[in-house]
């Protein structure tokens, strides 16, 4: 179910910012994948563990400087940060001890992020959007 969930609300977000066009904005993806980076952290702090949240940061960093990057170079950059993101949702409780990840979290994560990447993906190919920064 959580896999269902994950891409269903990927496509729904992802359709509804086509449809109303916010994300012509070249901001909208970078901003989205930042969002997504910091939820481990969120969970982190409900964990209450400050050697998670440390360890969470780093990545969040990473994720935020890729989104940044991409935002002012490429969005390509951004589908895939939003892949690899997914990515790390499969390796996340190998790599980091989050005692605030719900159980569902990896998986309903994974398929949004491989799946909101994917649409960006197609909406740079069909060039909808514009990869480079003006």
């Amino acid at each position: 179910m959580e896999y269902a969930i994950g891409a269903l609300l990927a496509l729904t977000v992802s359709a509804f910012a086509t449809i109303v066009g916010i994300d012509r904005d070249r901001a909208f993806y970078p901003t989205l994948t930042i969002v997504i980076a910091s939820y481990y952290g969120l969970f982190a702090v409900l964990g209450g563990s400050i050697a998670a949240l440390t360890a969470e940061s780093v990545v969040i960093a990473a994720f935020v400087l890729i989104a940044a990057l991409g935002f002012k170079l490429n969005l390509w950059l951004l589908v895939a940060a939003l892949f690899g993101h997914g990515i790390f949702d499969l390796v996340h409780a190998h790599l980091i001890s989050d005692p605030g990840v719900p159980k569902w979290w990896p998986m309903f994560c994974l398929t949004y992020d491989i799946t909101a990447a994917a649409y960006l993906a197609w909406l740079l190919s069909q060039s909808r959007i514009s990869a480079k920064a003006p």
